[in-house]
């Protein structure tokens, strides 16, 4: 038996500090259940005994949430030293040498013991702050039955929260190592315990079971309706079900539900004892997903309330505002089912990302403005980058785009309105300057990030961070039914998302794709379209992960140089050609060249293993002998 103080997992038992602005501070530390107050500091017993406090407690564990974008130098804000997942993916590619993402991944150098050496890792098992969340959640769920002044309902409504917040914390964990210990209470300071390493299926179970238990609660609200101005980010009963399907998607999917394991690598008891895989194939978990989903969208047309932020008109402006509103916007936002914040406003202390999007931390790679399709739904083709052609506008008009709006909203392409004038990719340009194109920089693949950066001209919006939004129930919904054999059904909720930015529907839109009957078609087409609809949310890297991708991993990325047919091309500030005197009409006419990104190469390119799918166990978890397999590979 292992004494709790020496499980690391008692980074559980580390709980921060809790300033909240409508109550006195309240600190927290691994002996604050035992220290009678003084000074502003509380024990369980004053937390428990005025609802102020308590509720200031469940907040607390709040602001424990997953949070995507990289904001501040810590140990879990900074994000992989300024990476993010999604770099990690086909979509995205990391120009910033010093980050986590080119140390350790595209160099192959990642192993399990640099998860004992650093935070630059892309999830740390015991820096994320989720065993901090987790007893935060469950000290609170045994507790708050002895508040004195606080409503029945309003404590059964908070339990329900707070079994919402723990199934969110377990699901972060579980998409990147599998199976995990099953911590089903707070647990006394002087208990000795032992909680081994959990199966994958037993590990979804306990999600499920926590997220049904919410949902089932009379007193949790199917939405905040007008509380949704001052309480935004509370969890639902639809942030229940919804995420309910999320997880049961990851799930379902061939990671851990195929008839062999990811990875044959040693060591293998992860894969021996089910913890990284279930064993076989199983269509039960798709049937689950799609049972869910159904349950889901059922009680949504019951109860009304969320709905996809619809456009205003039918211009491409107009659909990009929609479609921004829908992932960036937080008040009076009918699509946010679960979103996420911090402190503060754009503009401010902790909004430095948007200057490690200078460094080329974000660069969207070819592959993924291909993705996009053209305004009338039809795929994109290279044939629109014939000398002389422009594969975003037409008629050499700026004004014109032609690409599906939500291109314009995730990528800085070229011509597109930028600040008070027309970007300027090409080589030379003022939004890519060297004339002699290195590969480097914010426009090292020719395109930049705009989505969550917009021209960092946010200094008085609030951010937040969509976790789960209705476009990506739709697109749930439609992947289980096509396990279900159901594609015609499927390509309607496709076709739901793609209508809210003026696409036409994907059979129209496809033609020679047979997608009603041909399924590997239609699957492949969902993907794409959770690649645009959910862009640089999270999504694309674990879609890559569930369907064992190796592939795409190993798929070589490009980059889209453009050059200027008149002759145009230096630096447009240096007095030299190019300037404004010598060229004083905006350039209309360009030249294409496709380029192999080489400047910053992935190992996976030439030497991918499947191991990669899930992270590595730090070592000294697993040499305390609690039970803690290590996963395959590593």
């Amino acid at each position: 038996m292992k004494n709790i103080t020496k499980w690391s997992i008692a980074a559980l038992f580390g709980l921060s500090v809790c300033t909240v602005s409508c109550v006195d501070p309240i600190k927290f530390g691994d002996s604050f259940l035992e220290k009678a107050p003084s000074s502003g500091e509380l024990n369980q017993d004053s937390i428990f005994g005025k609802a102020d406090y308590a509720r200031a407690f469940l907040w607390d564990a709040y602001n424990k949430l997953y949070f995507g974008l990289p904001f501040y130098w810590d140990s879990w804000n900074s994000k992989m030293n300024t990476g993010m997942f999604e770099t990690l993916s086909d979509c995205w590619h990391s120009h910033n040498s010093w980050d986590g993402v080119n140390r350790y991944y595209y160099s192959g150098s990642y192993n399990a013991a640099i998860e004992d050496n650093t935070s630059q890792t892309r999830y740390h098992y015991l820096k994320d702050r989720n065993w901090n969340a987790i007893r935060q959640s469950w000290i609170f769920i045994e507790n708050v039955s002895r508040v004195p002044d606080m409503e029945e309902s309003e404590k059964a409504r908070l339990i329900a929260e707070a079994k919402v917040l723990i199934a969110s914390r377990y699901f972060d964990l579980f998409r990147h190592y599998g199976g995990l210990p099953l911590v089903e209470n707070s647990y006394g300071v002087e208990t000795s315990y032992e909680i081994p390493r959990a199966t994958a299926a037993e590990t979804v179970e306990y999600i499920i079971k926590l997220l049904d238990e919410a949902a089932s609660e009379s007193n949790l609200p199917w939405d905040l309706g007008t509380d949704d101005t001052n309480w935004q980010g509370r969890f639902t009963k639809a942030s229940a079900m919804g995420l309910k399907c999320k997880v049961l998607l990851f799930a379902a999917s061939p990671l851990f539900n195929d008839a062999s394991a990811y990875c044959s690598e040693e060591p293998q008891d992860a894969i021996t004892n089910l913890q990284a895989w279930y064993g076989g194939y199983d269509v039960e978990w798709w049937n689950r997903c799609l049972t869910a989903c159904e349950a889901f969208f059922s009680a949504l047309n019951t109860n009304g309330y969320y709905q996809l932020m619809q456009a205003s008109g039918t211009t491409c402006s107009a659909y990009r505002t929609a479609f921004n509103n829908a992932y960036f916007t937080r008040q009076n936002n009918t699509e946010l089912l679960i979103s996420t914040r911090v402190s503060g406003k754009y503009g401010s202390w902790w909004y430095q990302w948007t200057t490690f999007a200078s460094y080329g931390g974000y660069t969207p790679t070819l592959e993924y403005m291909e993705m996009f399709p053209m305004s009338d739904g039809t795929p994109f083709s290279e044939d629109l980058l014939v000398d002389g052609g422009d594969p975003f506008f037409t008629d050499n008009d700026y004004n014109k785009p032609i690409r599906d709006p939500r291109l314009y909203e995730t990528m800085l392409v070229n011509g597109a309105a930028y600040g008070d004038h027309s970007a300027e990719l090409w080589i030379g340009g003022r939004e890519n300057i060297s004339s002699t194109s290195t590969e480097t920089g914010a426009t090292a693949t020719g395109f930049r990030l705009y989505k969550f950066y917009k021209e960092g001209s946010l200094s008085n919006t609030y951010p937040q961070w969509p976790y789960l939004r209705l476009a990506e129930m739709y697109l749930i919904y439609a992947e289980a039914l096509l396990k279900a054999n159901r594609l015609s059904d499927a390509i309607k909720q496709v076709d739901i998302v793609r209508a809210r930015v003026g696409l036409p529907g994907l059979v129209e839109s496809n033609p020679s794709k047979n997608l009603t009957t041909n399924s590997d078609a239609l699957l492949e087409e969902i993907l794409r379209e959770r690649a645009c609809e959910l862009g640089l949310e999270d999504v694309r890297l674990f879609d890559m992960i569930r369907y064992k991708r190796a592939d795409l991993f190993q798929k070589q990325l490009h980059g889209l140089k453009i050059y200027r047919n008149d002759g145009g091309g230096d630096n447009p500030w240096s007095g030299t050609s190019g300037n404004s005197s010598e060229f004083p009409n905006k350039p209309s006419d360009f030249k294409y060249e496709i380029f192999t990104l080489s400047n910053i190469a992935r190992s996976w390119w030439t030497n991918f293993s499947p191991k990669w799918y899930l992270a590595a166990f730090p070592p000294s978890e697993v040499n305390k002998g609690y039970g803690l397999t290590q996963n395959p590979g590593w």
